[in-house]
């Protein structure tokens, strides 16, 4: 998959000191110079409601803004792959 087309927006919940998260980001970082995509990092310890909904499941990748999961715990190179050109 190559730049080009539409570019998706992604949100990383996760949490501080969390080497899962990092992980993730960094991979969705290395992707981002073969695939137009945005991402944004959220913190879930910032929003109890966040915790209670995700604690179990960090770091969770999820589309914006209709929140659809794409991959937990580990990076998912095919499902972010799979999401992206599917909405393109």
């Amino acid at each position: 998959m190559i730049k080009g087309g539409k570019a998706g927006k992604l949100i990383v919940y996760g949490r501080n000191e969390c080497h899962l998260c990092q992980q993730m980001i960094d991979g969705l970082r290395q992707r981002q110079r073969q695939v137009l995509f945005d991402f944004e990092v959220v913190d879930i310890d910032t929003d109890l409601t966040l915790v209670a909904r995700l604690n179990d499941k960090i770091p969770v990748l999820m589309s914006l803004p209709d929140q659809i999961e794409i991959c937990h715990h580990f990076l998912n190179l095919q499902a972010l792959d799979d999401y992206l050109a599917k909405i393109r």
